[in-house]
């Protein structure tokens, strides 16, 4: 199997209300290119709350007094602990620099995944509100522009336990099934796996990220095509949710 990657390169600072797929559209007939069967676009999530208005001005942020203690504990700004507590339903842990959180998506990650890079001075942004619906809208229309069978993943960067480092992680999908359920298949010797999971989206996530870099590389959406699983996992109807480990099955939260 071969991958091919494209990052799109002329995606303009977007502002509220702009449409991604159009833009997107509109970036592919500048850059001469054409979306193919199983192509798999992937989209930054903060290129997503820009357009939908959902920034966070922190100077309009009052920190209450439990908030500023949580911030004394963990040398944080206080008005950006205020952010992460409202975009959470729980404090998972607190650390030195960071706040583990479970996001109000379900998420378990650091800083209820607020952003404050690409973003003006002043701002910050959450996590799309709902990564899923805004991964569907987007798919729909350039399929039926494209009269093409596609998948949408919105991507986050996020840090992993016991791991050093961010890499790319999908917060919303559209279009392919985000969990690649193989128990049954067999390995090179013929014995059936029994529990072998794949977060494929994930996976494509990360891969995406390579292109998207995490500084000033401006390529926010990048096309990934070739993934011969694609139409194994087609799903139109799945979201993100089978990636969400259930807390009663998660042991580090007991």
């Amino acid at each position: 199997m071969t991958l091919e990657l494209f990052g799109l390169k002329e995606i303009p600072l977007v502002k509220k209300g702009d449409d991604i797929a159009k833009i997107i559209e509109e970036d592919l007939k500048e850059e001469n290119l054409q979306l193919e069967n199983g192509d798999i676009i992937l989209i930054a999530e903060t290129l997503i709350s820009k357009a939908e208005g959902n920034i966070i001005k922190m100077d309009d942020v009052e920190p209450s007094e439990e908030t500023i203690a949580i911030a004394e504990k963990c040398k944080k700004n206080p008005k950006l602990v205020e952010v992460i507590l409202q975009e959470s339903n729980e404090i998972v842990e607190i650390g030195p620099n960071f706040i583990v959180t479970e996001t109000k998506h379900g998420f378990v990650c650091a800083n209820s995944g607020i952003d404050e890079s690409n973003v003006e001075d002043g701002l910050a942004t959450p996590m799309p509100k709902d990564p899923d619906k805004s991964a569907k809208e987007i798919r729909e229309y350039l399929e039926e522009s494209s009269k093409k069978e596609l998948a949408v993943i919105i991507t986050d960067t996020q840090g992993r336990a016991f791991r050093v480092g961010a890499i790319g992680t999908a917060i919303g999908c559209s279009g392919i099934n985000p969990l690649w359920v193989r128990i049954g298949d067999t390995d090179l010797y013929g014995r059936a796996l029994e529990t072998t999971e794949v977060a494929t989206a994930d996976e494509l996530a990360a891969a995406a990220s390579l292109l998207m870099g995490q500084a000033n590389e401006g390529i926010p959406i990048v096309i990934i095509r070739g993934f011969e699983a694609f139409d194994t996992l087609r799903d139109t109807e799945t979201g993100i949710k089978p990636l969400i480990r259930p807390k009663e099955f998660d042991v580090f939260r007991k």
